[in-house]
């Protein structure tokens, strides 16, 4: 790449400027073109300003010729000239490797750098700002970064754009870990590089790399943490004398290291008259920032840089809308000074007296005379197309920034209109806060995009022509695994040629209460009871018909249980009943035992039993493990079912064995989802299904697995619609995102194992990509025609598998 480098802390300089030859020559040492243009001494805490009414003058920094990267960090002990040396006029000599000095800001050094030098090396690909001298994490150190600054201009310049900063922790500065860091931070930039959204989402980041010995922390995506100064000023008092610009840096550095020498600065006041003469020196509170990292707790830039891990966050060059809600609204100003002190101009009396409120016209005499103001709702303009108005809040910080990230590159600039969400509600000051209060007009467009639990539904049945909602109300015949059941076996009565007839295992559903009473609810259970009566009769288990046991109502894994024989049975649910009553007050179950799930049977209640499918599809690259597919699926309306292309394959902790060994323990070779085999980022149990070894899957087969899956999703959603309309109710201004799963077996069958509403997007793990690009596809098919009216473009990878017409119009 061509790379410009700007900083805020100015050329080289033990004092105030000690990373930024190491990162220059370590960027040519891989490769690429650098360009550098600096602010010709120290501009820390600047901002993305500009010195107006100046004119800029340039000088010519030569640097020392070295071989090795870290040794551009200049040590007072060294040689003069191994700092290199400053001229007034640009070098006659060809060749000759000169850095560009400027007497302005960092923002103003990324315009000279981009426009009026260096265009015979071609167009600059990247701006990188920094390496600052010390960390730009969190709100308070950000705002005010000459070294962001010089990323925001390039970033409005509309060029990428990377802020650097290392975080010390002495300021003894070791080569080695500087040029560890710099090569840290060259690979940061590269993979920055490769990895840079194309849908405008982001303009640059804010990278923080601690100076710690190894640097063997992990790279991590974070926050800024939103943080302000506490009580006081960050500005000493002192006397007349001003120390020098270095000593002023040194002191500045020193309280960052070490923040218990803040305000040490001192001097004599003279007094005057009505004020006090006094000079002032800024001398920020740090520990303000250190405290406030120590309490937000983790998650966010401060802490990972405290912990000693890299920081990224994402950022656009803007400063973000607050209080969206109150946009295209008129604010109310009330009485004018003059009214209030009791003194009316000439103009403005003759402006009351002919101006009357529609209540002053048509009060009687026997009324008092008061003035009443009248405040009408506000419309938009008739010429104007009034924007959509959005509670967007998915209540999950995995898949959160990806929803906002594919609204804002989709739909048209100033479109949506953000509303404060009900997390963000203080029942207290607001206790009669409600969606109609929000908006600026009755007939205002709304779309939510929240937990099921959030949704204003109400509002929705009142105002279906201009409401979007991202779920359906009623939808348990689909995501309640007994009634899926139902919903199955009532549409094979009509429909017995149905594909769901070979991908779907036959259920039988029943209630228990107690453990106790588990013979009376099997009476019913007739497949059940004769597979069970032909186990008990069999001594070898891999013999057996087995079963598994789903909780109807239950996900993540909870009491799934594998058996052949009614003792088995009848001892999974004698380990979910409570020895006492006290154990059942705690929560009990599985005798309290490490290995239980904490539950007990009268939670659960509802329950399937199927025969379990063996073998399962297993695939020797992935060390023979048990894998279940994970579908992402779209509804829009009543209704088009959408499938995103990008499957996922996730696989069990361990190989696959058969028969199972009883108990929890003996189930992780069975049970394949991701959230209990901790975090899915950490392991391998996630992979792209398109992605497996073609030497043990290859693509024609994988395509034969895929349209499987289409046909049986397509034809599940109407099954649901058609035959369970009491308990799947699609809504006409409604969409909603799913997680469908299913089971390869030996033969290459797919089976339909479950439903998911509002899935668990965290288990994705790393593959953040998939996540996005089925939001993309979601906004596309489901939200742009309601904000804009237009039907959505091709998404790549939504393909549509069935259209109902289910005859519901609004």
């Amino acid at each position: 790449m061509h790379i410009l480098v700007t900083n805020d802390d100015g050329p080289p300089s033990p004092h105030s400027s000690p990373y930024v030859h190491s990162l220059v020559r370590t960027l040519q040492d891989y490769g690429h073109t650098v360009s550098v243009c600096l602010p010709h001494t120290q501009r820390s805490w600047i901002g993305k300003a500009h010195m107006i009414g100046q004119t800029v003058k340039p000088l010519y920094y030569r640097p020392p010729p070295l071989s090795e990267p870290a040794a551009g960090l200049v040590h007072e002990d060294e040689q003069k000239d191994s700092h290199g040396t400053t001229h007034t006029r640009p070098s006659s000599v060809p060749g000759t490797e000169e850095w560009i000095l400027v007497d302005g800001t960092p923002a103003s050094c990324v315009q000279i750098g981009l426009y009026h030098f260096f265009q015979d090396r071609g167009p600059v690909d990247l701006v990188v700002s920094g390496p600052n001298y010390g960390r730009n994490s969190t709100a308070v150190f950000a705002l005010s970064s000459g070294t962001l600054g010089g990323a925001l201009e390039a970033a409005v310049c509309k060029r990428r754009a990377v802020a650097l900063s290392y975080a010390f922790f002495t300021r003894n500065h070791d080569t080695e870990i500087i040029l560890k860091a710099s090569r840290q931070s060259v690979r940061v930039i590269e993979a920055l590089w490769k990895q840079w959204p194309e849908d405008g989402s982001v303009d640059l980041y804010s990278v923080n790399v601690p100076l710690v010995e190894g640097l063997g922390g992990r790279v991590l995506w974070t926050g800024m943490l939103q943080n302000y100064w506490g009580e006081g000023s960050c500005f000493t008092e002192v006397d007349g004398s001003v120390d020098g610009e270095v000593e002023d840096e040194e002191r500045i550095r020193e309280a960052e290291k070490s923040p218990e020498k803040e305000g040490e600065e001192g001097g004599m006041l003279v007094k005057g008259g009505v004020h006090t003469h006094k000079h002032f020196k800024w001398s920020p509170r740090f520990t303000d920032v250190y405290k406030s990292v120590d309490e937000a707790g983790p998650g966010n830039d401060g802490w990972a840089v405290k912990e000693g891990h890299t920081s990224i966050t994402p950022l656009k060059a803007n400063f973000f809308q607050a209080a969206t809600h109150l946009h295209g609204g008129e604010l109310q100003l009330g009485p004018s000074r003059s009214s209030i002190f009791g003194v009316t101009a000439a103009n403005e009396q003759e402006s009351t007296n002919n101006t009357k409120t529609e209540a002053e016209s048509t009060k009687t005499e026997d009324a008092p005379a008061t003035t009443t103001t009248t405040t009408l709702p506000i419309h938009p303009p008739k010429d104007a197309k009034p924007p959509v108005y959005a509670l967007v809040n998915y209540g999950d910080t995995y898949v959160q920034p990806l929803i906002t990230s594919a609204l804002s590159s989709l739909l048209p600039e100033g479109s949506l209109t953000y509303l404060p969400t009900p997390s963000t509600w203080d029942a207290n000051t607001n206790p009669d806060i409600s969606l109609p209060s929000l908006l600026p007009f009755p007939e205002a467009k709304v779309l939510q995009i929240m937990p099921y639990e959030s949704l204003d539904f109400d509002y929705i049945s009142s105002h279906p022509a201009t409401s979007l909602v991202n779920s359906y109300m009623i939808r348990k015949a689909l995501i309640r695994k007994h009634y899926l059941a139902k919903t199955v076996e009532n549409y094979l009565v009509k429909n017995p040629d149905s594909v769901l007839k070979d991908h779907v295992r036959r259920s039988e559903a029943f209630e228990v209460d107690f453990a106790e009473f588990l013979d009376d609810a099997l009476v019913e259970a007739w497949d059940l009871n004769e597979s069970m009566e032909r186990n008990a009769e069999k001594e070898e288990e891999e013999e057996r018909e087995w079963w598994i046991l789903k909780p109807g109502m239950s996900d993540r894994g909870q009491g799934i249980r594998l058996f052949s024989t009614m003792e088995e049975l009848q001892g999974i649910f004698d380990g979910w009943e409570p020895e006492s009553d006290d154990e059942e007050e705690e929560g009990g179950g599985e005798g309290g035992e490490e290995e239980g799930d904490g539950i007990m049977t009268s939670h659960l209640r509802h329950f399937i039993a199927q025969p379990y499918i063996h073998p399962p599809l297993l695939l020797p690259s992935m060390g023979n493990r048990k894998f279940h597919l994970r579908v992402y699926a779209l509804t829009v309306g009543a209704m088009r079912v959408y499938v995103y292309r990008d499957v996922l394959a996730l696989f069990a902790s361990k190989g696959y064995s058969f028969p199972p060994e009883m108990g929890v323990e003996g189930l992780e070779g069975h049970l394949t989802n991701t959230c209990l085999q901790g975090e899915p980022e950490y392991n391998d149990s996630v992979r792209r299904f398109w992605d497996l070894s073609a030497d043990d899957l290859p693509d024609g087969q994988k395509e034969r697995i895929w349209e499987q899956v289409r046909s049986v999703t397509g034809e599940v959603f109407e099954a649901a619609a058609r035959e369970m309309m009491v308990h799947f109710q699609p809504l006409e201004q409604g969409f909603e995102v799913w997680g469908v799963d299913f089971l390869v077996d030996g033969k290459e069958n797919v089976w339909l194992l479950e439903v998911n509403s509002f899935p668990d997007f965290k288990q994705t793990g790393r593959l953040t990509g998939v996540v996005e690009g089925f939001w993309r596809g979601v906004v596309d098919r489901a939200v742009r025609p309601f904000v804009t009216g237009k039907e959505g473009e091709e998404v790549k990878g939504m393909e549509l598998v069935r259209e109902v017409d289910l005859g519901r119009r609004f």
